[in-house]
This record gives structure tokens, C-alpha cells and sequence, in this order.
């Protein structure tokens, strides 16, 4: 949420992102399809249990109306654990994130809807 306004405060349309930090206690990700072939897709959420480092890359495009939509997936580790997923249901914040965003000039991506999926598919 917070990335996406910053992109409509900005008039940033398109861009490719890295991130680093710490994701807090209560942070959800998904983590997969229920069932891999499966439509429509019923996503896995999994919600972190205790503090984690992370590392994550993602691409922000709009929607068909214009508004800026993150797609982003982070790897979170802590001790021998790791889980990785998409950051779409919520992460927070535990003190510091860091976040390098690379503004894509001149893009003409958008993300369009699809019904089989349930998806924003990003079409050039």
C-alpha cells in the first residue's frame, strides 16, 4: 500500500524495485496455489510467526485504470528458516526497510485482469 501511494504521490507509472530489511511479527505472504494446475487460483497465505530479515525484488505497473500496482516477492529468513512469497496480503515493517525503487521511462506495461486466473497479468 505504502510503495503504491508513494508511486501515485510521484507520478511514478512503471518501475522495478529491490528491498531489504526486516518484515515484523504478523506479516502474510502468499505462498503458493492450494493446487498447482488449479483455476481459479486459491492462494496459501502463511503469516510470520516472529521477526525476519528479507530480501525482494518486484516490478510496479498499472492497472487498466491507471492506478500503480506492486508486485513484489520477498525471501524471509531467520535462523535455518526461510519462506518466501508474494508481499500482496501485507508485510510490516520491523524498523527499517529498505527500499530502492529504478523508475521505468516510457513503459507502456499494464496490468489487465484475467478470469481464469484471477490475476494482473502484465502485457507490454
Amino acid at each position: 500500500e505504502e510503495i503504491e501511494r508513494f508511486a501515485r504521490e510521484q507520478s511514478i507509472n512503471a518501475a522495478a524495485l529491490i528491498a531489504v530489511g526486516g518484515a515484523d511479527i504478523g506479516s502474510k505472504l502468499i505462498v503458493g496455489p492450494e493446487e498447482g494446475r488449479s483455476k481459479p487460483v486459491s492462494p496459501m497465505e502463511h503469516i510470520l510467526e516472529n521477526v525476519y530479515e528479507i530480501a525482494g525484488t518486484g516490478t510496479l505497473f498499472p492497472d487498466e485504470k491507471g492506478n500503480p500496482v506492486l508486485h513484489m516477492h520477498i525471501a524471509c529468513g531467520r535462523k535455518e528458516l526461510t519462506v518466501t512469497g508474494c508481499v500482496r496480503n501485507g508485510v510490516k515493517v520491523w524498523h527499517i526497510m529498505e527500499l530502492i525503487l529504478f523508475e521505468l521511462i516510457d513503459s507502456t506495461g499494464v496490468r489487465v485482469f484475467e478470469t481464469q486466473t484471477g490475476f494482473n497479468m502484465l502485457n507490454p
